[in-house]
This record gives structure tokens, C-alpha cells and sequence, in this order.
């Protein structure tokens, strides 16, 4: 799943919205500290209430939210594990049955909290629904619709959110003009910020595949590898920052960890092009010889050897591959950071090469070329010579 096919299906969680049809939900509640279900309910989600429905929803699109390979994964499942999620998540999504659909997904609920207490009272949320996607758009001239042809994909989500105590208030009674304390003893399910979750299949321009599963992370570059391995068993993977911290550490190693930001300008405008000319493809990654390839037409002279042993030292392995998108900064936003004891100055990738660390009378300073007058608080900066 790319970027888009995730923002076309989160796109869909909203009311009255022929373009996706959840079925059922079932709603699991565990107590903290303890690896069994209190309790469990299943019902028509066109059974709840209009308020609880838009809760649900919103609680659905932040679990298909954020950026890939930081908060969100797509997992290839592992082949022949034990106890196998993708079989039981299958057996799920094939049911036609209320009850065994229920059953697929305590299973997977006892995966999820077997020798795993939480510090706190959790939810966890299964719905089973299906996702139509118009193969074309519509055609007003021809009066064609674009609900004509769609593709059909069901699909499981589930969201894990946890509970909060209930809120201790001071109130006033107008009639009995008294203050009164109120304790609320019902605990709060947090569905505005879910600490995980999933979508079984992946979906890929309107194509199931079930041999890959979407997690969702609590927070952005802190997945779980233990849901990620014990619960979904998908493969392991690396995150948007490790592929970004192995990138600078081979590229340390090879050019000594200093470089000039002309350099590192024409190393990220080199990478920003691979990435935008493959965008409607398959994400693009680099190995040691891309490295070594982008480094030499940055006018960096390195020896590919150099380059792959720099690989072997960071990852062990001179054949992995980083994800592109991972390693060039957000390109059109202020996204690198220059800092120094004085000043922590924010620039886009893109005018890195206007950038130049000179010497001035004996002294290191940052030289930044402009095109217009520096603002200092609201004042015109005032030209000053400068004398190489």
C-alpha cells in the first residue's frame, strides 16, 4: 500500500457513505494488569447511535494515519508461523458467520494479550466491512456512473485504545444552593488517540493481498515489535529513522563525516528525484552501489568498496536496502537543521546550496546568500563589506 491507496480508504469513514459498508463490530474490554476479557459485545454497527457511529469513525481514520514506515507498516506475514494470524484473520474475513467471525477474532484477541498485561484497562475494537472502489471516475457527458464498476474489498480493522479514569468535579446545585463533589465511577475510553491497530488485507489500488497486513504504531518510529512479530507475525522491518541513521552513518564513514552543504544539497536534490519519478511505482530503495553512484554525481570521489564495507559496519549487511523516502528530508519544508551555539537556523533541503560555513577575520561563521534584506525583529539588516 502506498500513501494514496491508505488516504482513499480513510477518506471513506464517514456517515452516510455508499462506498463503505461495515457490518459488525465487536467491542472486547480487558482490566489492567490481567491477561483475560472482562467482557465482550458484538452487534450491527447500523445499531449504534448516530453520535456513537461518528466516534467510531473518527477513532478509524487515526488508526490509517501517518506516514508510512513511521507510524504506519505494511507487514509481509511470516511463512509456516505457529499459530498463524493471517490464517486466522482469513478464516475472519471469509465467515459468513456472525459467530465465527467472533470466534477468528477472540483469537486474535488472546494473541494479542497472552503474557502481556497493560498498566491500564484497555479496548480492543474489531469491525468487519467492505471497501467499493470505482474502477473509473464519472462521466458527465456520457451520464456515466462511477458507481457502474467498483472493485469490492472486504476487510478487518481492528484499534486498540486504552481507558482514563473518570474525572473528580466540584459542582454547584442551583436549587439546593450547595456545592456538591461529583465522582463519576465509569471509566473513559480514549478513542481519539489509539495506541495501535490494523487493517487485514492490504489493499493496493483496489487489489486485495492478503499475504501483507497494515499496523498502525501509537507513535510515529516507535512501532511495537512485539505485536509485529508474536501477534501479526509479520516480518521484521525498519523504520523511516533507522534507514535515515544508517544512511548518515555510511556516508560518514565514507567521506569522514564532514561535508559541505553544496554537497549534501546535490546528494538530497539526487535522491528527491528518484523518489518523485517513481512516486506512481514501486517506492524506490538504495544499496551501497545507489549510494556510491549518488555520492559520485554529488562530486564526491569514493570507491565502492569503501562504500559497501560502510554498509556491512552499519547494517551487518552489504545486500540491505534503504527505502528512499526514508532518507531524504521533507524536501519543500524547512526540515534540516543548521545548529549552532548562537543560533538554530531551520532550510529547506533545496537551498542547502546557499548555504556556506566561511572564515571571517579568524573566525568560523555561517554565510547564508540571500536575495533580499534580512529582517532582525521587524528591522531592514543594514549591508555590511566583507572582505575575503
Amino acid at each position: 500500500m502506498d500513501k494514496k491507496d491508505i488516504a482513499g480508504i480513510r477518506r471513506q469513514f464517514k456517515m452516510d457513505n455508499d462506498l463503505l459498508k461495515i457490518s459488525d463490530i465487536f467491542n472486547v474490554y480487558i482490566m489492567k494488569e490481567t491477561t483475560e476479557i472482562y467482557h465482550q459485545q458484538s452487534q450491527p454497527f447500523e445499531m449504534l447511535t448516530e453520535e456513537q457511529q461518528e466516534l467510531f469513525m473518527d477513532n478509524f481514520r487515526k488508526v490509517l494515519t501517518g506516514q508510512l514506515d513511521e507510524k504506519l507498516f505494511e507487514l509481509k506475514f511470516k511463512r509456516d508461523a505457529e499459530n498463524s494470524s493471517q490464517l486466522i484473520l482469513h478464516k475472519g474475513l471469509l465467515s459468513s458467520d456472525t459467530e465465527d467471525w467472533k470466534e477468528q477474532m477472540l483469537h486474535m484477541t488472546q494473541k494479542m494479550i497472552e503474557d502481556h498485561p497493560s498498566e491500564k484497562d484497555i479496548v480492543i475494537t474489531f469491525i468487519r466491512a467492505e471497501y467499493l472502489k470505482p474502477t473509473k471516475q464519472r462521466n458527465d457527458e456520457t451520464e456515466e456512473s462511477d458507481r457502474d464498476a467498483v472493485y469490492s474489498n472486504p476487510f478487518i480493522l481492528c484499534s486498540m485504545n486504552k481507558t482514563e479514569d473518570p474525572k473528580k468535579e466540584m459542582q454547584f446545585d442551583y436549587i439546593e444552593k450547595e456545592f456538591k463533589y461529583k465522582i463519576e465511577t465509569d471509566p473513559v475510553i480514549d478513542l481519539k488517540h489509539p495506541i495501535s491497530g490494523f487493517l487485514f488485507p492490504s489493499i493496493t489500488d483496489g487489489a486485495s493481498d492478503v499475504n501483507h497486513v497494515l499496523y498502525t504504531a501509537g507513535k510515529a518510529n516507535e512501532p511495537d515489535y512485539r505485536f509485529i512479530e508474536e501477534v501479526l507475525n509479520g516480518e521484521e522491518i525498519k523504520t523511516a529513522k533507522e534507514d535515515k541513521a544508517v544512511f548518515e552513518e555510511v556516508i560518514k564513514d565514507v567521506v569522514g563525516g564532514q561535508v559541505t552543504p553544496a554537497t549534501l544539497a546535490n546528494v538530497y536534490g539526487e535522491i528527491n528525484r528518484v523518489v518523485e519519478e517513481n512516486e506512481e511505482d514501486t517506492p524506490p530503495t538504495l544499496d551501497y552501489k545507489d549510494v556510491g553512484n549518488v555520492l559520485k554525481q554529488s562530486g564526491e570521489q569514493v570507491d565502492p568498496e569503501n562504500v559497501k564495507t560502510a554498509f556491512q559496519r552499519a547494517v551487518d549487511n552489504d545486500t540491505h536496502e534503504l527505502k528512499a523516502s526514508s532518507i531524504v528530508p521533507k524536501y519543500n519544508s524547512k526540515s534540516i537543521k543548521i545548529n549552532t551555539k548562537i543560533a538554530n537556523i531551520s532550510i529547506s533541503p533545496q537551498d542547502l546550496e546557499y548555504v556556506r560555513q566561511v572564515n571571517y577575520q579568524g573566525k568560523r561563521c555561517i554565510m547564508i546568500e540571500v536575495d533580499e534584506d534580512a529582517e532582525v525583529d521587524g528591522f531592514k539588516m543594514l549591508p555590511e563589506a566583507f572582505n575575503e
